[in-house]
């Protein structure tokens, strides 16, 4: 997905964009494999799907499981490309936040922080001042900072003035702000704020929860973004084997396939590409499972996610489940596609994810995959090799949206600006034809 948004987005900037993949479909690891048997195939499953699981083809299921911010990044890029004229979305139905071994809806609005059964009654008003603090927090307005300095005052201590305990701190953190780890405690708040208040907007745009997910799957995405890069005189090959980067003198300067060489100045790829300029950095665990039931205590959704905190469950980071169905064309009729996630911390990673798989029982079917995280060691100054980072454990595309200004910025020596980018396009198209 990186290296579509990119390409589509160099397209748009003027640039000559190949787009090669060795895979005969779109999106590499960010893929929705349909049928199912391909599925089954890919994770050396033997036999075929038992018929109970309808048809093959009725069936489109992530490797990768994200949902998107309604207020995000990626939804920004999504309106400004207008590649959203190829995708349908639908709100997913609920967030919810595990405490002692149990599911509750994440209180993101006054009135739910009032009705809810995660917290005591003083709890709930200490809770929900913090709420307004936040809602009206504004980092260039000093007025709203009650004495907090959003540059120098840790969270912990904006915790501390509000007296939120431990249970509000885990949920705050890391249903609320998305924190993978508790790191970000002793960092200054002005971020954990934003993150708070994206949440919160996102959240206001839908009501249900701040996540959207596309119709058909994630795969949409990608191939939304490579027909934008070819509206803009990109060029797509796909079942393209990669031979060989060719490099002069310590740069790119072509790429070599079946023979022949296709000449570039800059060249952007995934780490699988490129093993001797990344570095491993970690493992994901990810266990893709077939459902005939809705998850229990989640008011029968037919989409939500659920956050463990790492604090529940005695980790250092979150474990994380999404969850869709057959209403959003992924899935056969009354069935349902549990998706758990997290950072491998031991050398069994199986048994660090069962806190999740026992929420989800009974299971139909499981496919589990171990990746390795990768993150380049070659930032591409002199190389002009840019290489985007492994997808991580988390359910949103805030993380991948920050890897891909980042190369943008690399590549282009100046920042990300969506503004701009929608300028560019008017130039191209001119104002009236975009009407």
């Amino acid at each position: 997905l990186q290296e579509c948004i990119l390409s589509g987005i160099m397209s748009v900037n003027g640039k000559k964009v190949l787009h090669m993949d060795r895979n005969s479909y779109y999106g590499g690891e960010s893929a929705s494999i349909t049928p199912l048997e391909d599925l089954y195939k890919r994770f050396n499953l033997p036999g075929t799907p038992p018929e109970s699981m309808g048809r093959g083809r009725d069936w489109n299921v992530d490797l990768i499981p994200k949902f998107l911010m309604a207020n995000g990044q990626l939804v920004k890029m999504l309106l400004y490309t207008e590649v959203t004229r190829y995708l349908d979305f639908k709100v997913i139905e609920g967030s919810f936040v595990y405490k002692g071994g149990k599911i509750y809806k994440v209180p993101s609005t006054e009135a739910e922080a009032l009705a809810s059964s995660l917290m005591g009654l003083f709890e709930k008003r200490r809770f929900r001042k913090f709420l307004v603090y936040v809602a009206n927090f504004d980092e260039n307005d000093t007025r709203t900072f009650e004495g907090v300095d959003p540059k120098k005052t840790t969270m912990r201590d904006v915790y501390k003035k509000f007296d939120l305990g431990q249970d509000v701190i885990d949920f705050t953190g890391h249903a609320l702000a998305l924190y993978r780890t508790d790191d970000y405690l002793d960092q200054p708040c002005q971020e954990t704020i934003n993150r708070i208040k994206l949440y919160s907007e996102s959240l206001a745009r839908y009501g249900k929860s701040p996540y959207l997910y596309p119709l058909y799957g994630l795969g949409e995405l990608p191939q939304g973004f490579a027909r934008l890069s070819a509206i803009y005189g990109g060029t797509y090959m796909l079942n393209k084997p990669i031979e060989e980067i060719v490099i002069e003198n310590g740069k790119v300067v072509g790429v070599k396939s079946e023979g022949e060489v296709a000449r570039c100045k800059q060249l952007i790829c995934d780490p699988s590409y490129v093993s001797d300029r990344v570095t491993k950095v970690g493992q994901v665990i990810r266990v893709i499972c077939i459902l005939s039931h809705p998850i229990k205590n989640t008011n029968d959704a037919n989409s939500c996610q659920i956050i463990i905190p790492q604090n529940q469950v005695n980790r250092k980071s979150d474990i994380y489940v999404c969850m869709i169905s057959s209403a959003h064309n992924v899935a056969a009729q009354g069935k349902y596609i549990a998706i758990a996630s997290t950072t491998v911390e031991t050398a069994e990673p199986e048994k660090e994810i069962k806190p999740a798989l026992d929420l989800l029982e009974p299971i139909e079917q499981k496919f589990v995959s171990i990746s390795d995280l990768f993150a380049p060691t070659d930032l591409g100054t002199e190389s002009q090799i840019f290489i985007s980072r492994t997808y991580d454990a988390t359910t949103h595309f805030e993380t991948t949206c920050d890897d891909i200004k980042d190369i943008y910025k690399r590549m282009m020596g100046s920042e990300f600006d969506f503004e701009e980018m929608k300028r560019k396009k008017n130039d191209i198209y001119g104002e009236e034809e975009q009407q």
